[in-house]
């Protein structure tokens, strides 16, 4: 964060660290609530206003997977993948598929057209989902 020019203050880094260590994409009720559990006095706005800073100076990204809430992830250059979202239950699976960018690359260059970002979503149900309703 000091290369980009952001003051690591102790409740920010109380909160990039519960972001890097989220299991899951979280939303900002999930990051208050893990975040509380080491600092009860960060409160939401301050969490909104860091996630919103962390945003902007591509620490962390957005996402948004059609069900109505914002969630997060830490932004890396170097490891780019995709999403499966379950409509069902919510989970979401990264994946990683080379063949899929290689495929994006070649209609890229096809129509003469540079890439500078993509994001790639499924959207279906889970294997767990899909087994609970064949039963």
């Amino acid at each position: 964060m000091d290369r980009r020019g952001l003051r690591l203050t102790g409740q920010r880094r109380a909160i990039l660290t519960t972001i890097i260590n989220a299991p899951e994409h979280s939303t900002l009720d999930e990051l208050l609530e893990t975040v509380r559990k080491t600092d009860k006095h960060i409160g939401y706005a301050t969490v909104y206003r860091t996630m919103k800073m962390l945003t902007e100076a591509g620490v962390v990204e957005e996402r948004k997977f059609g069900d109505g809430y914002t969630r997060y992830e830490i932004s890396d250059e170097s490891h780019h993948h995709d999403h499966l979202i379950c409509q069902r239950c919510g989970h979401i699976t990264e994946f990683e598929e080379p063949l899929i960018e290689e495929l994006q690359d070649r209609v890229a260059q096809r129509h003469g057209f540079k890439v500078t970002s993509h994001r790639h979503e499924l959207y279906g149900m889970c294997r767990k989902c899909c087994e609970s309703t064949a039963e």
